[in-house]
């Protein structure tokens, strides 16, 4: 019997061991993937060439090469103006490190002829050392370059429903924690680093102007000068009354009057003034106030409006006195959201500066939506990287900051003709974010070929986005 056991034993497990080849010999086996090198030219950056064709159609290089390159510089060969292109296509892939230009030596004649560079493609230290040596001596170039840019594409900020064009006007702080950059000192965010004053038109948030600040430097010194600067570039841009949005940061006077005089609508958050306790506010509008809100148990909303006299001085030192409206928002809070009586009523109150004939809600919904621009902050120092910004020098960031415009600007561009030709969305898309627009259309891969004297630049059908990519090569590149 044990013979006999170890015998059908020694049957089954051979059945056993046959059954498992067969299954193995049956199933699917996944191919071997080899990588090798290839002498063809795959371009990733294909999206440089609408950037490229774009900058073309403006003067802004050719102004740029007419200024006089001092010979002692590093390749003085090199004009000012290949410079400035070169570092924009680096700010069009989300890239402000100066040792970032080495990608494009791989394959320099097309990152050339992608962009218009005349002469060559700068090393690193000469990139940086060509960006110390221009500083910020280009900005009434650049922000005339990106007026311009606006016209020859024939590209309009979009209005609101009201028909004024928003203009949103906020500082925001750029971490530059542990450097010893120049300029860097410590935010209201409390960390080191810069607080740039940024200037956005348009529902689509197009930049239109900033400054690069010390990060120390408090929001309302230099903004009189910046108000004025923006408001002439902004009329320069569209021709439709302008609606300027701002916080209370820059709640003064001198604003009040420049826009007073300017004949823009503005809406400016309001502080409060000593001797203006809120227990004074909330005893007033009780007794006053006729819209009256009671969004639930314990807390009551009062809004409304109020007017008062400014005294403001003109630009040619005419002093004027104006009764302004105020538009105030009281809220009196006696419960917490979950329903917890509080020791003590708490009172929270918001008043604007406005010259609009909206109501007063109109007036708190367009301010909230001023908000806006936090997302536009975010694009630029996230998804452009520009945040820690690449130089010691104060005025080669300045520069980097002033080219920004013009990158950011041109990606916004491309992100909106884009939207014509929607890939499959679930949701309605009304602005492409720049992080979609330099992964999805200036990072798109193509292979690139030369015959018959053309340039051929052959996109892949696996790549959803190759239609988008068409329709905006074709609205600012084609010639």
């Amino acid at each position: 019997m044990r013979l006999w056991h170890q015998t059908g034993a020694k049957k089954q497990k051979l059945w056993y061991s046959k059954d498992i080849r067969r299954r193995r010999s049956n199933t699917t086996q996944k191919p071997q993937i080899k990588v090798v090198f290839t002498n063809e030219r795959l371009i990733t950056p294909s999206g440089l060439t609408i950037v490229g064709g774009m900058l073309g159609k403006s003067d802004f290089v050719k102004q740029c090469n007419r200024i006089p390159v001092d010979k002692k510089r590093s390749e003085p060969q090199i004009k000012d103006g290949d410079i400035l292109l070169t570092y924009i296509g680096l700010l069009c892939q989300g890239k402000t490190e100066f040792e970032a230009v080495r990608e494009m030596q791989d394959d320099p004649e097309y990152y050339k002829y992608a962009l218009g560079i005349a002469r060559s493609i700068p090393s690193a230290e000469t990139l940086r050392q060509r960006m110390d040596d221009i500083g910020s001596t280009t900005r009434p170039k650049i922000l005339k370059a990106n007026v311009e840019m606006f016209r020859a594409h024939g590209v309009e900020p979009s209005a609101l429903q009201s028909g004024e064009v928003p203009a949103d006007i906020d500082v925001t702080p750029m971490d530059n924690s542990k450097t010893h950059k120049a300029g860097v000192s410590r935010t209201y965010k409390g960390f080191d680093g810069y607080a740039p004053i940024m200037a956005y038109i348009g529902r689509e948030g197009f930049l239109v102007d900033t400054e690069l600040r010390e990060g120390s430097q408090h929001c309302q010194k230099g903004t009189p000068a910046f108000l004025k600067e923006t408001l002439r570039l902004s009329h320069s841009i569209t021709d439709k009354p302008l609606l300027i949005r701002m916080d209370s940061g820059n709640d003064a006077k001198e604003n009040l009057g420049i826009l007073l005089e300017d004949g823009s609508w503005f809406i400016v958050k309001r502080n409060l003034r000593r001797g203006e306790a809120k227990a004074d506010w909330l005893s007033c509008v009780q007794s006053c106030c006729k819209d009256i809100r009671h969004p639930r148990e314990g807390k009551t909303v009062y809004v409304g409006s109020s007017w008062k006299e400014v005294e403001y001085v003109t630009g040619e030192g005419e002093h004027k006195t104006i009764c302004m409206r105020i538009v105030y928002e009281i809220i009196e809070r006696t419960t917490d959201k979950r329903g917890q009586l509080l020791l003590e009523t708490d009172v929270e109150v918001n008043t604007w500066w406005t010259n609009l004939g909206w109501t007063d809600d109109q007036i708190i919904e367009s301010y909230h939506a001023h908000g806006e621009c936090e997302q536009f902050h975010s694009e630029i120092k996230t998804d452009m990287d520009v945040e820690r910004l690449p130089s010691g020098k104060f005025a080669t960031n300045e520069l980097v900051l002033e080219l920004t415009i013009i990158a950011y600007n041109l990606l916004r561009m491309i992100g909106q003709e884009s939207l014509k030709h929607k890939p499959d969305q679930k949701k309605r898309v009304k602005r492409r974010r720049i992080r979609t627009v330099i992964g999805n259309l200036i990072l798109l891969a193509s292979h690139v070929t030369t015959h018959a004297r053309q340039t051929l630049m052959a996109l892949g059908r696996s790549n959803t986005w190759r239609f988008a990519f068409m329709q905006t090569w074709t609205r600012f590149a084609a010639t």
